[in-house]
């Protein structure tokens, strides 16, 4: 177990900054989940990408609120999809089949609850030959992985999970007292994935690698939205072209050390989740 420290972080630099560059070059994001619940949640993962370096992010949400984020952040570009009766994403997924052959990297998850339609909009995205494009799973779509463990195996691109104990619990079928950081190398041999498991300390394994560990940023970031900003961080990293150990290392440590800041300016707790969003930027590329 290998401590992501300033050490870790200038052996693994992110791909450098090209003064030529575009928004297409900065990566092509597509984020889909929400819930007519809790709308805003994709607001938080779309802006973090954006905050991150990713070029161009598309949201892809429940058809009810496709026009209500559309307007609050205009920088993205809003997709409507079908809903269920519980106001979740439905099983009506070629719509999202279809948006992956757009992007670069897609996100997800964030935002969807037990009563989403996780398998049909998984088994949408695997479907599609997408090449090497980068995918990161997180919240309900997590529980639904295991019936598609060998697909995401072999998928081609790089691939991030990052489950709290609950949802590794779920992920490798297990009760929720069993979960250690163990699992973490367990879930990432299973599925082929860089995965991340969160709480008070993190812990990232990739196959093969040694485990990295981040002793986390405070009681602070344990609010609503905060796994949805941490999801769009990393989702906006490896739009920019780094790998998925490297993309999740950099963005745990940004995300726990903009708590960190946040704790010392505001209070240990209290703060915001769509106030972690200012401090991304300055973490990531203040020093460049």
């Amino acid at each position: 177990m290998t401590p992501l420290d300033q050490a870790w972080l200038a052996d693994h630099p992110l791909p450098p900054l090209e003064h030529d560059t575009d928004k297409n070059r900065r990566g092509r994001l597509l984020i889909a989940g929400g819930a007519v619940t809790v709308p805003g949640a994709l607001l938080l993962s779309g802006e973090a990408a954006f905050r991150a370096g990713a070029g161009k992010v598309q949201l892809a949400v429940p058809g009810p609120i496709a026009t209500l984020l559309g307007v609050r952040m205009p920088e993205a570009a809003v997709f409507a999809l079908a809903v269920n009766d519980d106001g979740e994403l439905g099983p009506d997924a070629h719509e999202l089949g279809d948006l992956v052959e757009r992007c670069d990297t897609i996100i997800l998850g964030p935002g969807t609850g037990r009563e989403a339609d996780s398998a049909a909009l998984l088994e949408a995205v695997l479907a599609k030959d997408t090449g090497e494009v980068a995918l990161l799973l997180d919240a309900a779509v997590l529980a639904a992985s295991p019936d598609f463990a060998d697909e995401l195996k072999a998928w081609r691109g790089p691939l991030v999970m990052t489950p709290h104990p609950g949802e590794m619990s779920l992920l490798m079928q297990c009760e929720a007292d069993e979960v250690a950081p163990q699992m973490a190398v367990d879930a990432a041999e299973r599925y082929g994935a860089t995965v991340l498991l969160k709480g008070p300390k993190t812990w990232i394994a990739s196959p093969g690698q040694v485990v990295i560990e981040y002793p986390g940023g405070g009681p602070g970031l344990g609010t609503g939205g905060s796994g949805d900003v941490l999801a769009g961080v990393i989702g906006g990293l490896l739009a920019r072209g780094a790998d998925a150990p490297t993309a999740a290392a950099w963005g745990v440590w940004a995300h726990g050390e903009a708590g960190r800041a946040l704790a010392k300016r505001v209070a240990p707790i209290g703060f915001l989740a769509r106030e972690v969003l200012g401090e991304i930027p300055g973490l990531l590329y203040g020093n460049t």
